[in-house]
């Protein structure tokens, strides 16, 4: 029928106009509700989707250069998509050996990266066309075998300095941070970028350990290295640094180091039977009672096993709904207002005397996971 017949101008037009057209229409739709994109995680995806498909015949409009510029200002800042093959300009951000599709565009405007480092990996800046050229460091393709600083130190030293610079970036994280991290997740990356850091630095100090005992050589050396972790773990533990305790526990539980069996048939009995109780300690049987035992007897300040307080307060939320016949479900609220000021009761007093003891500085905590096992 006459009436259904597309008008001329699309025939002849080929797609230019038309992607002209779908992209002044998506920038309005993402300038005018872009508010409601970013809450609603949902009301985004069939927007998210068609942001993609434009972004990846971005080569074939050249035409269109400013306007998919300005849609992947927005998309970023709104959707909070990552730079794709064919973001536009710009200089971008990325780690060695990472994917290309973990690449960043940096805009003109931004004056840092909201991002944070994974172990054993850098950041690079490069321009698009030279993304392609970047290759691993040396000492990220083989890690050599030798003495570390951990072989040199004292267990005291090591142990204060670690508590030193885990109760700074402790100090750091705002309460808020705990409630963003749990009820917006990724949306809320910017504003828990201090939390954040605190996971991944457990997570560092893990793999830390397990690294440093693999790499040693030589069974008394090893087994050496293994009573002065134990040693390390158990100060952290007098100095009321339960992250530090449980990250060096978990890492001498890693598989990895289980299967050393020489070693720790080496070990003396005596910190055979103190790892016993360690590994008791941070049982998960029970909802971990015998830490929250421990814990709740230990008074401020002190720096609490972080990831164990996010898992209570994503089982709040989850486990109960905001909403209640449309009210505020306020039991709900006042439940992980209570798990939050725990946190602010921890750090009621300053840690002035581990930091004394241990030199007291960030810098010379990060220094001792230095050599070439850093994390």
């Amino acid at each position: 029928m006459e009436g259904t017949c597309p008008p001329a101008r699309w025939e002849e037009g080929s797609g230019l106009r038309r992607k002209r057209a779908v992209l002044a229409v998506l920038l309005h739709f993402l300038e005018t509700y872009k508010g409601l994109l970013q809450e609603e995680e949902s009301a985004g995806k069939v927007i998210k989707e068609l942001y993609l498909l434009i972004m990846k015949d971005t080569s074939l409009y050249h035409e269109l250069e400013d306007e998919i510029l300005k849609l992947h200002q927005l998309g970023q800042g709104v959707l909070g998509v990552p730079g794709g093959q064919g973001s536009p300009g710009g200089p971008e951000v990325t780690g060695s050996g990472v994917p290309r599709e973990e690449k960043a565009v940096l805009q003109p405007s931004e004056e840092c990266v909201f991002t944070t480092l994974g172990i054993n990996s850098h950041l690079f800046a490069c321009t698009r066309d030279t993304f392609d050229s970047l290759v691993p460091l040396p000492e990220e393709i083989q890690v050599v075998p030798g003495d570390t600083e951990i072989h040199r130190a004292e267990p005291e030293d090591v142990a204060n300095h670690l508590t030193a610079f885990h109760w700074e970036l402790f100090r750091c994280i705002h309460e808020l941070e705990f409630v963003d991290y749990v009820f917006h997740g990724e949306r809320g990356r910017r504003e828990t970028a201090n939390l954040e850091l605190l996971l991944q630095r457990c997570s560092e100090v893990q793999h830390w350990v397990g690294t440093e005992l693999l790499l040693c050589e030589g069974l008394g050396k090893r087994a050496h290295l293994l009573k002065k972790l134990i040693k390390i773990a158990a100060i952290c533990k007098q100095n009321q640094d339960m992250l530090s305790f449980y990250a060096i526990v978990i890492g001498l539980n890693n598989a990895a180091v289980s299967r050393l069996r020489l070693t720790w048939e080496k070990l003396p009995g005596k910190f055979k039977n103190l790892f016993r109780k360690f590994e008791n300690l941070t049982d998960p049987c029970r909802n971990h009672k015998t830490y929250r035992e421990v814990l709740a007897k230990m008074k401020p300040p002190l720096i609490p096993f972080v990831p164990l307080i996010l898992k209570d307060l994503t089982f709040l939320h989850e486990g109960s709904k905001t909403l209640l016949d449309g009210l505020v479900n306020v039991e709900k609220l006042h439940c992980i207002a209570e798990k939050v000021r725990t946190v602010r009761k921890y750090r009621s007093r300053p840690l002035c005397e581990w930091g004394a003891r241990g030199g007291g500085t960030a810098g010379a905590g990060g220094a001792l996971l230095g050599g070439p096992t850093q994390p």
